[in-house]
């Protein structure tokens, strides 16, 4: 979960288990940055985190990658939900990628 800057709020037990993260470690930081997430289809378009955050839309399905705490690079999918509370923010979700 991430504030309306894209900062992490809560960091859950999948996701920790995934990049090996302790969710310490993320608290307050940006959640792109801190995961180096790219779009590799897409280099040079907005970060759909960004896309969800400012049109309050769902961005579902985005071939991702993310850096995780060994440094190594995961294939991943990123979903994106937006807050529809008055707090804003948004829920990420990030489903494992064979790597072939």
């Amino acid at each position: 979960m991430c504030d309306q800057q894209g900062r992490v709020l809560a960091f859950g037990g999948g996701a920790r288990e995934l990049s090996g993260f302790r969710e310490q470690e993320l608290m307050g930081i940006d959640l792109a940055e801190a995961l180096e997430l790219r779009v590799p289809d897409e280099p040079d378009l907005r970060p759909p985190h960004e896309t969800a955050l400012e049109w309050g839309a769902r961005v579902l399905g985005k071939p991702m990658s993310m850096r995780s705490a060994s440094g190594a690079v995961e294939l991943v999918t990123g979903d994106f939900f937006p807050a529809y509370d008055g707090d804003g923010g948004l829920l990420a979700v990030f489903t494992p990628r064979s790597q072939t």
